[in-house]
């Protein structure tokens, strides 16, 4: 409880009306018998039709204000039982706006604001996505044979501005039901439990949104990329030890390691170091090297909490185990 409201006015309120339905009652039942009376004078021919509907007019009026009464007892009984102000959800309540003593209004337009309290666990985080981005996601829920994102409960991460690696994590739960002709976004909704109560609403926050769903993607350092105007290429050590300029197509970066979607398979040899010296067509002398510590950290950093959590262990020692700088792994 909150606030308690004096609650001798609705408690006289209240025995007034219970007054009144005990009168309503007593009315209502002679207008009964007087019905079922007139009923029985009625078949034997004893007393005029005229009569008998006034007397059966009479019992409906007396039924429908007894209703009345007890209608307006029942409002009664809830005006007294609001003096006690209780908080309807769990949350944080605000400072009071009012003091003991102070005169308090009810009722639309006129009413007293006495305290403001927020839902703090879950928390909501709404922000609004380009419609590609939420057709993505109503692709992945199909891809799980779900109806909708809600359903499919795709992931998404959530940081402050003093914390790093999103290690808030969440689900979405809502997607708006149409798209903003003006900006071209839908709204979409992630929720946050907060057992801790750190979150606070009202919070500036930046979040993280898978963009697909878990797939297999070949990782190697960013260096190792090179570019000829448009196109990105790396120089591959191919049979032989003869260097080769392969075209490939790139995918996201993970911290210092860069996904190759296409023009790479498992296996083979990426120069990273040297690459000046390495022409196309040379034949060269390779020293094989593992993927740094510190790059196989920052991805799982960025892997943790993750639908793909259980998997980054092995992600890891699959890295480690394959000398070669392209290593297969699951993110």
């Amino acid at each position: 409880m909150l606030f308690k409201i004096d609650p001798r006015p609705f408690q006289a309120d209240l025995d007034n009306k219970q007054a009144a339905v005990a009168q309503a009652e007593a009315l209502a039942a002679k207008t009964r018998a007087d019905y079922v009376r007139s009923t029985t004078l009625l078949k034997a021919q004893v007393i005029a039709r005229a009569d008998y509907d006034s007397t059966k007019a009479s019992y409906g009026e007396a039924d429908a204000s007894l209703k009345a009464a007890e209608a307006a007892l029942e409002t009664s009984q809830l005006n007294l039982q609001w003096t006690e102000v209780r908080a309807p959800i769990t949350g944080r309540v605000s400072r009071m706006n009012v003091t003991a003593g102070n005169l308090v209004n009810g009722g639309s337009g006129q009413a007293t604001a006495l305290t403001t309290i927020v839902s703090i666990d879950p928390l909501y985080c709404y922000l609004n996505v380009p419609e590609s981005t939420a057709l993505r996601y109503q692709e992945i829920a199909l891809q799980e044979e779900k109806s909708d994102v809600a359903g499919a409960k795709v992931g998404c991460f959530l940081q402050l501005e003093n914390e790093s690696n999103f290690p808030h994590v969440g689900v979405i739960d809502f997607v708006d039901n149409q798209v903003d002709v003006n900006t071209g976004t839908v709204q979409i909704r992630c929720v946050f439990a907060n057992p801790t109560t750190i979150l606070t609403p009202g919070l500036f926050t930046f979040t993280r949104i898978p963009a697909s769903g878990r797939y297999l993607a070949l990782l190697i350092p960013d260096a190792a990329v090179n570019t000829d105007q448009s196109e990105r290429y790396l120089l591959i050590v191919g049979a032989n030890d003869v260097v080769q300029q392969r075209p490939v197509k790139l995918g996201a970066l993970f911290g210092t390691l860069r996904s190759i979607t296409d023009g790479l398979k498992p296996g083979e040899r990426v120069i990273v170091n040297g690459m000046l010296s390495a022409m196309p067509g040379a034949k060269v002398e390779p020293h094989q090297v593992p993927i740094p510590a510190e790059s196989l950290t920052t991805l799982e950093s960025i892997a943790a909490g993750s639908p793909a959590k259980q998997e980054t262990r092995a992600m890891r020692t699959a890295a480690r185990s394959n000398a070669q700088p392209s290593a297969p792994v699951r993110e």
